[in-house]
């Protein structure tokens, strides 16, 4: 049998970017996932990667809950109502994931469970010269009864997120889908080697498809990252790929508008977790209605300001980092200061006033401190 935790009250957000849309009728939860959460924990500091038969020390290490957490923390840390249903395991990993999600991020976990018996995955994510090395130890979250199971049904949502897999269809996409909810999809590695896009079944039921350049030109037999959005735009409503370093392409397969904004300039330390913080982002402006270019460039600022921090969820930024970016964009000299204020004119309406300084230094959490004895 399953348990599910008690709810929690969540924060208030610092921006809610649909305050202008929303109605009395609308749906509680504004965005749905499921997934595996991981507990993630996370060495820094490390000059080079480890050496065989050596031991090696990091000078920092944090840990947070990772996987599909990223993700779901990414969409709440930009006032996204946010909803995940996944398989928690009893042990204290389980419990601080659980805790850090509800308490700490007011992520709905009420479609969540507890499974006893089962322990909660981890990944150890080892970050040096701009990359990352990862281990993982998991095993399948067991079968459990009716009375327990997670949720065959999601609930009425204006979006859900999914991660599409060659060959795999859930039900779940499809049940949302009809239910009025826009579907966003990313797609992970074809380790058969046929991208076929075929085998994508759920991608018939998405609003919008965002795989990266090498993943979007293999799908769709093309030499050009442009060429492959605008084939992708024939399958869905908004085709984005990612270009790395270059930015990001669009394609309303609609309208034919189509958008194309540079990666802005930073120095990277962790890229764990920033396709997921681009997809919130991305996710975050279509709710919104913002235009097209605004949706990618706000997408690609997030995913900037977080390839600066450590971490996954750990690294997504809230409207008060992207606040205090906004304002040193406005009075410092950086990477062509004038045309980041002209794309980025659009946040003036949206953002809180700043109360920290950029760059903004985290405080890298971790398990097990105890309050002080008094």
């Amino acid at each position: 049998m399953t348990t599910a935790r008690g709810d929690q009250p969540q924060p208030d957000a610092e921006v809610d970017p649909l305050v202008c849309l929303r109605e009395p009728t609308d749906p509680a939860c504004d965005v749905f996932l499921t997934g595996t959460v991981f507990l993630d924990i996370i060495f820094t500091g490390l000059d080079s990667a480890p050496v065989r038969g050596t031991e090696s020390w990091a000078r920092g290490m944090g840990s947070s809950p990772g996987g599909v957490a990223n993700m779901a923390t990414a969409l709440a840390r930009l006032g996204l109502r946010t909803s995940l249903a996944a398989a928690f395991g009893d042990d204290h990993y389980g419990e601080y994931c659980w805790d850090a999600l509800e308490q700490g991020e007011g992520i709905d976990l009420s479609l969540s469970r507890t499974v006893p018996g089962w322990h909660s995955p981890v990944t150890v994510s080892m970050a040096y010269e701009g990359e990352r090395t990862m281990v993982s130890h998991g095993h399948e979250a067991p079968p459990v009864d009716a009375a327990g199971a997670l949720p065959a049904y999601p609930p009425h949502a204006r979006a859900a997120v999914a991660s599409l897999a060659p060959g795999r269809s859930e039900e779940w996409v499809a049940r949302a889908a009809r239910g009025g909810a826009k579907i966003f999809a990313d797609v992970g590695w074809d380790d058969t080697g046929r991208w076929d896009l075929a085998g994508l079944a759920d991608l018939a039921h998405c609003e919008a498809f965002l795989p990266n350049a090498a993943e979007a030109m293999r799908y769709t037999r093309t030499d050009c990252p442009r060429a492959a959005a605008r084939a992708l735009a024939d399958k869905v409503r908004y085709a984005v790929v990612t270009l790395g370093a270059e930015g990001a392409y669009a394609v309303d397969g609609a309208t034919g508008e189509t958008a194309e904004v540079p990666a802005i300039q930073v120095s990277a330390l962790d890229p764990t977790g920033a396709g997921d913080v681009f997809v919130a982002g991305f996710v975050t402006g279509t709710l919104a209605d913002w235009p097209l270019a605004d949706r990618l460039a706000f997408a690609g600022l997030t995913a900037a300001l977080s390839v600066q921090e450590f971490g996954g969820s750990l690294s997504a930024p809230t409207w008060g980092e992207i606040a205090a970016w906004w304002q040193h964009v406005q009075g410092h000299a950086m990477q062509d200061p004038e045309t980041l204020r002209d794309r980025y004119a659009f946040l003036e309406r949206l953002l809180p006033a700043p109360d920290r300084p950029w760059p903004l230094r985290r405080a890298v959490p971790t398990i097990g401190f105890r309050a002080a004895a008094s």
